[in-house]
């Protein structure tokens, strides 16, 4: 038993839910259960109307609502075979009339809350798996739809919902396994409720937490992450282009990537994978027949200290000076209690006794953050930065790792260094200016010999050799 979770892109049009369908029905030996995003920008959609609602501009809300509906219903009625098209309009009309009385609430309160959001944003879900479920069927897939939202058991923490997961593993064996050994189950990710049956979600990325989570309580062999790129890259590839896939990469490595800005991967995806030890596969739904990149638990060694280049940009980078120089003992504490308060998160950090630098991804509150340790610190403020993170299992054991890395660097100024936290990232803060320059100059160094092992190697590139 397999779980294949394909993103907003691979289920955008009635033309990709057709290679969905190819690629499902080649592996259906392997029992797959399918888990599908909102097709294409729905999710931002719905938002975009709800916020609409609330600021009372009905016309506009109204018009939103059709477009959504005539988009499902235009792509939907091009894959869903005839048979199915009253059981497809009966669907459509249910949906959106509950979506229409919940946007009118809206209208009438004048507020979004974190429950509205969910209530609100699920409908992406719900809409794709359900059309996604009745297409197969026109492609020669038996399929059955399964409402997450019956198996996926959730906390009350709205937008950011953690799954209850003895009680969702409970559901997902009892309900979902069966279902699999003789249909192709289909549901959607993001979503999931409350013990008392509240819709709730899991927050950015929640369709691949919701693949992984599948996985786990079906204890499926695989979990397969589809989207639109071949696998990890050496580089980001918005970055730059050109970088080579990553064949296999340790579970600590991917999350270090995925934290440091690596959007292919959600960083809470891999937690239910390693604790069930069950691989993790991304791959590319335009191109299934590239082997993609493989996450498992194990160690992988290679040939290469470093695995892939993550960068993370708009940061602002902190530093905080002491003015008071015989409490240094307390200084960390009030600074930290301070960030905890404002519920900003850190990402970086270099201490001395008196002197901090940090970097936050988040400047919402930075104004009344710097307002109060102003009190008892001198504080500056650099926005515009971003971090660049090295990330390999094999920096730890690599002797000269930072002398090549800012060695290649050249005349790019290093705000900020951080290497040792998690014995397999070498991070440091640059201008985001010199980010492209920077990540060329180091891709260039740490991947100019690539272990066919462990990295795609372009056998037609006469550079490239064994290390």
């Amino acid at each position: 038993m397999i779980v294949m979770k394909f993103g907003g892109t691979s289920v955008e049009s009635a033309a990709a839910i057709e290679r969905v369908a190819k690629i499902v029905k080649a592996r259906l030996d392997r029992h797959p259960i399918v888990v599908v995003s909102a097709m294409g920008k729905t999710t931002n959609k719905l938002l975009a109307l709800a916020q609409a609602a609330i600021h009372g501009r009905k016309d506009e809300y109204i018009r939103q609502l059709h477009d959504l509906r005539d988009f499902h219903s235009r792509e939907a009625r091009q894959v869903v075979p005839l048979a199915n098209r009253a059981d497809l309009d009966r669907a459509l009309d249910e949906q959106f009339q509950e979506m229409t009385e919940l946007v009118k609430g809206l209208a009438v309160l004048g507020e979004l809350t974190p429950r509205s959001i969910d209530a609100i944003s699920s409908y992406g879900e719900r809409l794709s798996s359900y059309v996604v479920s009745l297409a197969f069927e026109h492609f020669g897939v038996p399929s059955v739809h399964v409402d997450s939202r019956k198996v996926i058991v959730t906390d009350g923490r709205h937008t950011q919902a953690a799954p209850i997961f003895a009680e969702t593993y409970k559901r997902l064996m009892a309900t979902v396994a069966p279902l699999a050994a003789q249909k192709v189950v289909v549901m959607g990710g993001f979503i999931g409720a409350t013990e008392a049956g509240v819709t709730s979600t899991l927050g950015r990325g929640g369709s691949d937490f919701t693949a992984s989570i599948v996985g786990a309580g079906v204890q499926a062999d695989e979990i397969q992450i589809w989207t639109d790129v071949d696998g990890m890259l050496t580089a980001d590839p918005t970055i730059l282009p050109g970088g080579h896939r990553v064949k296999v990469i340790s579970f600590a490595e991917a999350a270090e990537l995925a934290y440091f800005g690596a959007k292919v991967l959600h960083p809470a995806t891999v937690i239910p994978a390693i604790e069930r030890n069950i691989p993790v596969l991304i791959l590319n739904s335009r191109r299934p027949d590239v082997p993609g990149t493989r996450i498992v638990a194990e160690t992988v060694r290679g040939g290469n200290p470093v695995k892939s280049i993550a960068c993370k940009r708009k940061i602002t980078l902190v530093n905080i000076h002491s003015t008071r120089m015989f409490m240094a003992h307390g200084f960390l504490r009030r600074i930290f209690e301070i960030f905890d308060r404002y519920e900003t998160s850190v990402d970086m950090i270099a201490t001395s006794e008196v002197s901090v630098s940090l970097t936050i991804d988040n400047p919402a509150h930075l104004e009344r953050i710097v307002k109060e340790m102003s009190e008892f610190s001198e504080i500056s403020t650099e926005p515009d930065q971003a971090i660049v993170c090295l990330v390999g299992e094999n920096i730890r054991h690599t002797p000269g790792v930072s002398a090549r890395a800012f060695g290649s660097l050249g005349g790019v100024n290093v705000r900020m260094i951080s290497q040792g936290a998690s014995l397999l990232n070498l991070s440091f803060v640059i201008a985001e200016k010199d980010l492209r320059p920077a990540v060329e100059a180091l891709h260039n160094e740490f991947f100019r010999d690539l272990d066919p092992d462990v990295f795609e190697v372009d056998a037609s590139d006469p550079q490239r050799s064994q290390p």
